[in-house]
Parts: C-alpha cells; structure tokens; sequence
C-alpha cells in the first residue's frame, strides 16, 4: 500500500544517528538507508535516485537557522534541482549517507550548503517528520526529516552559498514568514512541506526567542 502523504508528524525514532562516518563529501547520486513506514531501518541500503523511483522511504537532515531578533534563515534552491527548482525552502538540508551519523551529515551539510562551522552542540532536535513528495511515477520521495534548529550567530554576509545547489540565501521575519507559508497571504513561493510542518517550526523558534 502506498504511505500517506504526511508533514508534521512526531514519530517516536531515536536521536541518534545510523551510524559513524567521518564530516565528508558525499556525490550526487549516494547510497541512503533504507527505513520502513514507521521510520525504522530496514538494513538495506541502495543508491539515493533508486530510492527516489521507488518511493522507499530514506532519511534526511533538516536545519532551521534563527537570529536572535527573530529572523528565520532560507535557502532558494538552485534552478537545476530536480525538484521544487527556486521555491524558498529550509536553510539547510540534505540526505544522510549510508551508515553517517545523523548531526554529521547535518554539519556537513551546513558547511556545503552555506559555508558555515558549527559544531553539534550547537544543533538542538526537534523533531522527525514523515514526508511524501509525489513529484511523477517515477520520483517519489519519501523521507523521515531529522529536524534540528540552531542559532545563527555569524553574520549573515560570511555566510557562502553553494552555487551549484542554493541559488539565494535571505533572512526573513519570523511574522512574515508565517504569513506567506500557512497565513491569508500563502503565496505559493515555498517548498510546499504543509501548514502543519511550518507552524512547528515558527511555535519551536519563537519559544527560544
């Protein structure tokens, strides 16, 4: 049977990782592990675009970047992306490699993504998401979102994108964005990831504000 499309679901997974490995650079296409419905591991792995044509759910990375005067960090993704191409999405985000640890690949991701060194004391979780995106028959991708939020405390002209997978970074009020997500004034220019989704992320940010 074919999972739900579900955002905004806790599930009652580990926090720890599937895994040691050492902060590396993973290619393109990449072998992920494979979880069940429920988010638990399967003990198989395959290449990540082989996970993708069969809707097999795998495991990702979210990192949600706030500013202490209550900015939310976004990345707009690269015009090449296969999916959601320049949509406005999460500050960070990735795939976590076969057998990786979970906030390595986090860390990984955060220094590919926007240039950033944070260290996983500064990661604080928050949650694992059930997602579904149906993109076509041949792309679905089902994904348990480890999701983490970390205080962004650089300023934001270090900050370096990755030109080959972020095609903007921009740092928006927390109000502003709850509108244009889930609000009256939904305009459609995000990464539709559901209301749910996004109303955790603002409740979660602004109890640390």
């Amino acid at each position: 049977m074919t999972p739900p499309s579900i955002y905004g679901e806790h599930l009652p997974l580990a926090k720890g990782g599937f895994g040691s490995m050492t902060l590396k650079k993973f290619s393109l296409d990449e072998l992920v592990d494979i979880l069940d419905e429920s988010g638990n591991r399967t003990g198989n792995s395959i290449m990540k675009s082989e996970a993708h044509r069969k809707g097999l759910f795998h495991p990702t990375v979210h990192v949600w970047f706030y500013t202490a005067d209550g900015k939310i960090l976004l990345q707009q993704r690269g015009s090449a992306k296969k999916s959601f191409p320049l949509l406005w999405d999460v500050s960070v985000a990735g795939h976590i490699g076969a057998g990786e640890d979970i906030e390595t690949s986090a860390l990984r991701e955060i220094k590919e993504e926007i240039g950033l060194d944070v260290s996983k004391g500064d990661l604080e979780k928050i949650g694992i998401f059930r997602s579904v995106q149906k993109h076509h028959k041949d792309f679905v991708d089902a994904e348990f979102h480890h999701t983490y939020l970390c205080k962004l405390t650089a300023p934001f002209k270090n900050l370096k994108k990755q030109e080959s997978e972020v095609k903007a970074l921009a740092l928006v009020p927390l109000p502003t964005f709850a509108e244009e997500t889930w609000g009256l004034a939904n305009t459609g220019k995000y990464v539709p990831h559901g209301a749910e989704y996004y109303k955790t992320i603002i409740k979660e940010i602004k109890q640390r504000l």
